[in-house]
């Protein structure tokens, strides 16, 4: 194509350095870091978003369906059938949930209690989170068996094997009525956990299903189930299907995404904030193309008036201006695309920005690279370059012929 081939001549005739040819440098910089900058920032998200689900998803269920209304307990055995005939469903194991009071010694304190089912939680969830003791909660002939998270054991003073005082807030209603002492139960430290969850790490305690149920005076009800699914991405699919079959008056059903939504939110709105702010630097970028445009379309005022005299048409005059610009946008799109994927790349193999894992849960800053944060970057870098390249590239196709070589 001709004008391809003009545009990359008046590109790269330059002999001598002049204030043009600084400026579409600055130009070709400007975009090189902005596109840079951006595939390096939104890595760095998508790293950090990456590793919040998966520490979140390894302790919450997929789906967690809650009883919200005693009428819920006559749909029971319809909601396990549904669960069970359920392909995409890998496993489903009930769960109960309530306030407790623990005491050791002169120590108290308040915490959500949770009875789960041992073969669901004991290869993933908190029973691979555990770091002292054992994760097994069958209470057999002794004290029910307890797990504790390790902030709770240091503000306790407690260790795996010591039996600590509990009393739940039914039991502190009875008493208040009846005008006696509540009655405590006696649990045994089985096993310490840490899952760098705060959610669990400062509020939850776990026991078996049965002596949760005993505890919170709850007999065989359940407080709802906790679904895990074969594939992740399905979890909205199968919560419409049970909303649509059960409603939503008596169960409520959450997703993952649904249990920490404003944490997800703020983390997509931290995102689309940091894409919109750096696409600026860029648009910066773009300005100068329009510039360093303008002032070829005066230089190269002559030559145009010449192409136009052998019969060049307007639009490729126009062409030949807008191929100038657009490739000073690819060379710096592809050039900051390129820059962009090596940090990533150092950051990934020789982790050369660290991170203090005293103050931090991880050592290393976290950097996921996604095609399409590639894809949506060139595109509105070469959107940008293609905007500023119009301008110059429709003065320059309106360029009267006999002004142009009037002096020639």
């Amino acid at each position: 194509m001709i004008e391809f081939f003009i545009a990359r001549r008046y590109l790269k005739s330059k002999h001598t350095v002049n204030y043009i040819s600084i400026i579409s440098f600055i130009s070709t910089l400007g975009i090189t870091i902005g596109v840079a900058a951006l595939i390096v920032v939104l890595s760095v998200f998508n790293g950090f978003g990456s590793l919040v689900k998966s520490i979140l998803i390894n302790f919450d269920p997929h789906i967690r369906i809650s009883v919200v209304s005693d009428s819920a307990y006559i749909y029971i055995n319809e909601l396990e059938k549904e669960l069970s005939s359920n392909a995409v469903i890998s496993s489903f194991s009930p769960f109960v949930e309530g306030k407790a009071i623990l005491l050791n010694k002169k120590s108290y304190e308040v915490f959500n209690l949770k009875g789960i089912s041992d073969y669901n939680n004991k290869e993933n969830g908190i029973g691979s989170a555990v770091v002292s003791g054992e994760f097994d909660l069958d209470s057999g002939s002794g004290n029910d068996k307890l797990i504790i998270s390790f902030p709770i054991a240091l503000r306790l003073s407690t260790r795996v094997g010591d039996k600590i005082s509990a009393t739940s807030f039914n039991n502190i209603e009875k008493s208040f009525f009846s005008l006696s002492l509540p009655r405590n139960n006696l649990f045994e430290v089985n096993a310490i956990f840490e899952t760098n969850n705060k959610d669990y790490d400062n509020s939850y305690v776990f026991t078996s299903l049965k002596s949760a149920q005993k505890f919170l005076g709850m007999g065989q009800k359940i407080s709802g189930y906790e679904i895990i699914l074969k594939d992740i991405n399905n979890s909205e699919d199968v919560k419409n299907n049970l909303e649509a079959k059960f409603g939503d008056n008596i169960f409520s059903i959450k997703t993952w995404y649904d249990l920490h939504s404003d944490l997800y939110s703020v983390m997509l709105i931290e995102r689309w904030a940091a894409y919109i702010i750096l696409c600026l630097i860029i648009a910066v970028a773009t300005f100068n193309i329009l510039g360093s445009l303008s002032m070829s379309v005066i230089e190269k005022k002559k030559d145009i008036g010449l192409l136009r005299t052998m019969g060049t048409t307007e639009k490729s005059i126009l062409r030949i201006f807008m191929f100038e610009g657009l490739l000073i946008g690819a060379i710096g799109t592809i050039s900051g695309v390129i820059l962009g994927i090596i940090i990533c790349y150092m950051q990934i193999e020789f982790n050369f920005y660290p991170l203090d894992p005293m103050k931090y849960i991880i050592n290393y800053m976290p950097v996921e690279i996604r095609i399409s944060d590639i894809i949506a970057i060139s595109f509105m870098s070469m959107f940008l370059s293609t905007i500023a390249a119009l301008y110059p590239a429709k003065r320059a196709a309106k360029t009267s012929i006999v002004d142009s070589i009037k002096w020639e």
